[in-house]
C-alpha cells in the first residue's frame, strides 16, 4: 500500500496533536494491537538528525489497538524549543519485522507571537 499523503502545521509553544484512524478499502478500522509507531522531522530528508522524534516508546505516540487510532503529540514545551521552520517528515507502522508507511509529507512549525 502506497503511503498517505499529508501536511500539518504546528505552534511553537503550543500542544501539537493528531488523531488519526487507520481504515481498509472498505472503511473498517485495522486492529493496529501489538503494532508500534515511529516519526521523525526533519528540516531536510537528507539531514542527520532529526528535529524531533515521535514514538510509541516515547510517549509522544499512543496506539489504540482495535480501533486503528493513532495519536500524536507534541508537548507545548517541546514544540517551543522548534525554531520556525518547514520540513518533512513520514509515520512508520512497525510490526514484528514488518514496517508500513502509513503517511508522509511536509510540515510547517509557526513561529509564536504571545511569549
Amino acid at each position: 500500500m502506497t503511503a498517505g499523503v499529508y501536511h500539518f502545521s504546528m505552534e511553537q509553544g503550543s500542544t501539537f496533536s493528531r488523531s488519526i484512524t487507520y481504515k481498509n478499502s472498505s472503511g473498517d478500522a485495522i486492529d493496529l494491537s501489538g503494532y508500534t509507531a515511529r516519526m521523525q522531522l526533519r528540516k531536510n530528508i537528507e539531514d542527520a538528525a532529526p528535529l524531533i522524534e515521535l514514538t510509541t516508546e516515547n510517549g509522544r505516540i499512543a496506539i489504540t489497538g482495535s480501533t486503528g487510532t493513532i495519536v500524536l503529540t507534541i508537548s507545548a514545551a517541546d514544540t517551543a524549543s522548534l525554531n520556525p521552520v518547514e520540513g518533512v517528515y513520514d509515520l512508520e507502522l512497525v510490526s514484528g519485522s514488518t514496517i508500513e508507511k502509513l503517511i508522509a509529507g511536509t510540515f510547517t512549525i509557526k513561529r509564536e507571537v504571545t511569549r
